[in-house]
């Protein structure tokens, strides 16, 4: 029985998610659009009127919290201008190049590692680690296919919707202590670090994993959609540094996810990220949902 279930939601989810690429969906309002994929997701219903789970206050953010300022912030190119003003530029990956297409890439003259990304949705990435092992092939069918997709009707993130595509290179970094980049993410409520999640063994057998700390960094007792690390991961030298920048970065922002890197000591700037999981992605325990929600203040 479990595995005809899992069958079948595999199988939903590759309609709905073919449904989506062909536009059906498109005609559909946001708030409609967002009812539609909250019950494909969670399993509730959307309450936009009294929203009270972290996901579901993420969805009314979407449709009440509109600071045109946040295209730029989601823009991994243009948010660098609001980094440089707000902390400084040494916090910043180097850029090695900026493309509006794949084939205007010159990778003769690019180093033996480097990474790749969109600059207008969440997961055109690749990461090259031996440029004489390059898949091309491979890497400009996701580049392109990337670059096509306009990443706001997946999830009706209205910031992505007028972001412009393009490639940008960054130089490949990596920390010696985990030999792969360690994701700190800091939750900030009403410009104030709450919590902060890890991601870490990316590449692992088995898969990303997702783990919480409180302000002490003691592990919490909940995992959203990914299993949590059953590794020691320590708390980064960096961590007060961390807090007071994110808190810089977040000001006047209800709810935003800025993400670091600690690297070889130094830290970088990763991302800011409104919508964590798009709003739809179960807590384990349920009650979690809740608890971050009670922690985002909506007028």
């Amino acid at each position: 029985m479990k595995l005809i279930k899992k069958f079948v939601k595999k199988l939903n989810n590759w309609v709905f998610c073919k449904l989506r690429r062909m536009g059906v969906y498109n005609r559909l309002s946001d708030i409609d659009y967002l009812k539609m994929l909250y019950r494909f997701r969670i399993g509730k219903e959307l309450d936009l009127n009294n929203p009270k789970s972290f996901n579901e206050k993420l969805q009314w953010l979407k449709i009440n919290d509109r600071n045109p300022k946040y295209t730029e912030l989601v823009d991994k190119l243009e948010v660098r201008n609001y980094i440089k003003e707000k902390i400084g530029e040494e916090y910043l990956i180097p850029i090695i190049g900026i493309y509006d297409k794949f084939n205007d890439i010159d990778f003769k003259k690019l180093p033996n590692q480097f990474v790749i990304k969109c600059t207008h949705d969440s997961g055109g990435i690749v990461v090259v680690k031996d440029k004489s092992k390059f898949n091309y092939k491979k890497a400009k069918r996701k580049i392109n296919s990337c670059l096509e997709r306009n990443f706001y009707w997946e999830t009706r993130e209205w910031p992505y919707k007028d972001v412009k595509p393009r490639i940008i290179i960054e130089k490949y970094m990596e920390d010696k202590k985990y030999n792969e980049l360690v994701d700190y993410k800091a939750m900030c409520f009403d410009s104030k670090v709450k919590m902060f999640f890890t991601c870490t063994e990316r590449f692992s057998k088995d898969g990303l994993k997702v783990t919480f700390f409180d302000m002490d960094w003691n592990k919490m007792p909940f995992e959203r959609k990914y299993k949590s690390s059953t590794q020691k991961i320590d708390r980064p030298i960096n961590f007060e540094k961390m807090i007071e920048l994110s808190e810089k970065l977040s000001k006047d922002i209800k709810f935003v996810r800025v993400d670091w890197y600690e690297i070889n000591g130094k830290l970088y700037f990763g991302e800011l990220t409104f919508y964590p999981g798009s709003g739809c992605e179960k807590f384990y325990p349920e009650e979690w949902d809740y608890k971050l929600g009670d922690m985002i203040h909506l007028d």
